[in-house]
């Protein structure tokens, strides 16, 4: 267990293996531990440096409440204080969800910093209208069962989880997880960054995910894009199914010169 600080946030961060560096940050109220649960790690690590960041509001790194320390270039340099803590001057990175979400913010701010960019189930347009079934508000209903507790949320999302990621979700903090879902939701359209993401780039996402349209989109704006549309999975599937989306992952790496 490793700390970066970024302004007094402090930032968790686990390494495993040698080789280049890349960075694997989870999603909204993950943790770095579910990219060892799927076999993300224990397979990258053959050939990288695996670095498992917690996001701000996450796992074991500090937790601000307050929505405005969640923007994503706030997380991005979440990402740079890793990076300069390690002495690392440039790295692969691999985000999914609101980990795809920092992707795109780095893309913005930090650029010169990464050899290639992994973002997964995540798009650069609007959240707020994302909607979970027509007329329902996907962050919004989310909102609303977090304003309840940890408990209340949990007991609405179905199918019900197992037992560890149950433990998981209730372990976290309600008031950074809303805070953190906020941010997010209120996201603007960060669209006018895809022409300058000059460097190789993988996207991918399920096609049963409610953020596929716009994934599909956006590949269209990206100067130096792999796309991956994964069949028959949402949001949820794509990262338990890292024995359909890792060898996308490892070609696409091994073909970075």
């Amino acid at each position: 267990m490793h700390f970066a600080n970024n302004s007094g946030v402090r930032i968790n961060y686990t390494i495993t293996g040698e080789g280049p560096p890349l960075i694997l940050q989870h999603g909204l109220t993950s943790k770095l531990d579910k990219w060892d649960w799927y076999g993300y790690v224990d397979e990258l690590k053959k050939i990288y440096r695996v670095i498992s960041v917690d996001a701000r509001g996450h796992g074991k790194s500090d937790k601000p409440y307050d929505a405005a320390l969640y923007d994503r270039k706030i997380m991005a340099s979440d990402i740079i204080s890793v990076l300069d803590r390690e002495d690392i001057e440039k790295a692969h990175y691999m985000g999914y969800s609101m980990g795809g979400s920092i992707g795109f913010g780095l893309a913005e701010a930090f650029p010169e910093r990464f050899h290639s960019l992994i973002i997964g189930g995540m798009h650069p347009y609007p959240l707020a209208d994302l909607e979970l079934e027509p007329g329902v508000k996907a962050l919004d209903l989310m909102l609303e069962s977090l304003e309840h507790g940890m408990d209340v949320y949990v007991g609405g999302i179905e199918p019900a989880p197992d037992e560890r990621e149950l433990a998981h979700l209730l372990s976290n903090d309600p008031d950074a997880i809303i805070a953190a879902t906020i941010a997010l939701r209120d996201r603007p359209d960060i669209s006018e960054v895809l022409p300058t993401m000059t460097m190789p780039c993988l996207v991918y996402c399920g096609d049963q995910d409610g953020l596929y349209p716009g994934t599909e989109e956006c590949v269209k704006h990206m100067p130096n894009v792999t796309w991956v549309s994964l069949p028959g999975l949402d949001h949820g599937d794509v990262m338990e199914r890292s024995d359909v989306l890792l060898p996308h992952v490892l070609d696409f790496l091994a073909n970075i010169q």
